[in-house]
């Protein structure tokens, strides 16, 4: 007697894989890891960097935990310019040129994120009518105040400085500020609308071990400034380094929370004034500890 066939039992869907991330040997990590400091060189300043093949939006996300590094760059170029002006000029020249320069390298990139802010904080009575103060053109009473206050505070306090504190300050301050700007990255989300965004892929957050990652840019500037002017460094003391770091995060963190109360997160202009804020609140710090040198 032959056994009855047995029924085939339904096949159950199998879960959909998930692609898995490709693997980059070391030499590959690095290849990449320079073409995205390139792209953020591209995004956060005016200058030339060869063409990309196969260009991937993706990238200007991935290229934000290297902002420092084109803060690093920014500052090495700012600090030289001021040094060069200091020895035909007086200080306050010096200080001038420096930030025009400055402001010429960048495209007033920052500096317009701060006077947008300034209009969309300062006139905006809701969330929605902030931004879309912010993203008029047009600048207005708060923003033009903001931005001159800012470029009198920068310009009185490089001024004010010894030759080798402003070099240092220029340096570290443009290197730890995009530190402090980009860690808004991994404290906040977008508070902005995400179709209205100029830049959609920096819409997203960062994880706290790229914002760690993006740290060692500000070691980095600190071992260069230690190299190129040791007794500077120790003259200014631990107690000066210290007011400066706070005086940072105390704006930072007003930033942090002046926009995470209106505008439920971070925007672009939002990012650029918290730069702002934070390389003149170290410029604050540095500036204090002259008596004490």
């Amino acid at each position: 007697m032959s056994e009855p066939l047995k029924q085939p039992q339904p096949l159950k869907p199998s879960k959909p894989s998930k692609p898995s991330k490709p693997r980059y040997s070391l030499g590959e990590q690095l290849q990449h890891e320079w073409r995205l400091i390139l792209v953020a060189t591209q995004f956060l300043t005016r200058l030339p960097v060869p063409q990309f093949s196969h260009y991937n939006p993706q990238w200007l996300h991935q290229s934000s935990r290297h902002f420092p590094a084109v803060g690093l760059l920014v500052g090495l170029l700012c600090a030289s310019v001021f040094w060069l002006a200091s020895i035909l000029f007086t200080p306050l020249i010096a200080a001038v040129m420096s930030t025009v320069f400055g402001i010429k390298l960048t495209g007033a990139f920052h500096e317009d994120g701060l006077a947008d802010s300034c209009d969309g904080l300062g006139g905006g009575l809701t969330r929605e009518r902030t931004l879309e103060i912010m993203k008029d053109s047009r600048l207005g009473t708060y923003g033009v105040l903001g931005l001159v206050s800012a470029l009198l505070l920068k310009v009185s306090l490089l001024a004010a400085m010894p030759l080798s504190v402003a070099i240092v300050a220029l340096i570290i301050g443009h290197t730890a500020s995009r530190l402090f700007c980009i860690s808004l990255l991994t404290l906040l989300p977008y508070g902005g609308e995400i179709e209205h965004a100029k830049a959609k892929p920096m819409a997203q957050q960062l994880t706290p071990l790229q914002g760690l990652y993006s740290s060692g840019w500000l070691i980095l500037a600190i071992m260069l400034v230690t190299l190129i002017f040791p007794k500077t460094m120790q003259q200014i003391g631990l107690g000066q380094w210290s007011l400066t770091l706070v005086s940072a995060l105390v704006a930072t963190d007003y930033m942090r929370r002046l926009l995470r109360r209106r505008l439920d997160g971070y925007t672009g202009d939002g990012l650029g004034a918290t730069q702002q804020l934070s390389e003149i609140a170290i410029y604050v710090g540095l500036a204090a500890s002259i008596p004490f040198i």
